[in-house]
């Protein structure tokens, strides 16, 4: 059952949904049965912002405005909803550019068309009915609950990549992401046919990264030591970056980024990578201080680039139902969705 929410103009739910930072696969062969596995965070200075409310049609104003139709109409044909909403997208992440967009988009219009309608879907019911998280499930587990998720990758019965992993990012640290907006990085088909063209994913590679993960990484990030956590990602990255060289063109889709980058880890940067395809580059300090003043510097010497200090979300998205009387109405929680009432 669903309430009779939509002829209602003043009945509005609210979503932020958040960027998140794809850090690498683990196990691109599958060779115990379980394909791919993903590292990643949550970031809170990017995100897809956007307000569902009654409306006599299915209707969307703002950036993404066609997308956001097409998940509403999936999403609402699937559970048999009227689809007569309003959705305006106030903020949106970038496209194809690393962030997840496509999957934080379509979560915040399904969790949003579940809310207005007054259905307590868990996130990972509406990721399936929109078809997310083919390969990694990193966006839809920093929308659930946000912080560094490692996820299980693929197995033959897998709906969503379960969490094996979640931890928090200490608050001071930051990363500094690097953006070449001159490109994209491979979406689509073109990202469909770059992993069919990709030569097999190395078993002694696959099982020293995950030993590296499991036994460095996660326990230098439980020890607040950033070094130690950082060193794991660099080297992660440089394995997955070198094998996807020959279909994005080298280790980074931007070579420009890239120098960046190496200009960043002789600074003091560590965790040096490339969110998913890019050509966003990111790397991490210790500090907010120390970040802004590498920002600074880097922005002087590259004039083509842009780059932005961010702080890892340790919580997940946000979901907020309000009345005509500007009061919040009460809606449980589901699996780790923050949810203001």
């Amino acid at each position: 059952m669903y309430g009779a929410h939509h002829s209602d103009p003043q009945y509005s739910v609210s979503v932020v949904a958040p960027a998140r930072l794809h850090m690498g696969f683990i196990d691109m062969g599958g060779s115990l049965g379980r394909k791919f596995g993903s590292i990643g965070v949550g970031i809170n200075e990017i995100a897809t912002r956007l307000s569902i409310t009654g409306a006599d049609d299915l209707d969307a104003e703002g950036p993404c405005a066609g997308r956001a139709i097409e998940a509403a109409r999936k999403f609402a044909n699937i559970h048999g909803l009227p689809a007569r909403v309003a959705i305006r997208t106030y903020q949106t992440i970038p496209e194809h550019v690393g962030l997840g967009s496509g999957t934080q988009l379509a979560l915040a219009v399904g969790m949003g068309l579940a809310c207005f309608h007054g259905l307590d879907l868990p996130v990972r019911e509406v990721a399936k009915t929109i078809e997310r998280g083919a390969r990694s499930g990193i966006g839809i587990a920093v929308f659930e609950q946000g912080g560094l998720i490692v996820d299980g990758g693929r197995g033959p019965d897998t709906l969503t990549p379960p969490v094996i992993a979640r931890m928090e990012i200490p608050s001071t640290w930051r990363f500094i992401l690097v953006f070449d907006w001159r490109g994209q990085g491979l979406h689509g088909k073109q990202e469909v046919e770059a992993f069919n063209t990709l030569p097999p994913f190395s078993v002694g590679e696959t099982a020293k990264l995950c030993h590296l993960l499991l036994m460095r990484a996660l326990p230098a990030l439980a020890e607040g030591d950033i070094a130690g956590f950082g060193s794991v990602i660099t080297e992660l990255q440089n394995s997955v970056g070198d094998h996807f060289a020959p279909v994005q063109g080298g280790r980074f889709t931007s070579p420009e980024v890239g120098e960046a980058l190496a200009w960043l880890a002789l600074q003091g940067a560590v965790g040096i990578g490339q969110s998913s395809w890019g050509p966003t580059g990111f790397c991490l300090v210790e500090s907010p201080q120390r970040a802004d003043d590498l920002v600074s510097q880097a922005g002087r010497l590259w004039s083509g680039l842009d780059f932005l200090a961010a702080s890892a979300r340790n919580r997940g998205a946000e979901i907020v139902r309000e009345i005509s009387d500007s009061r919040y109405a009460p809606i449980s929680a589901a699996n780790g969705v923050s949810k203001i009432l």
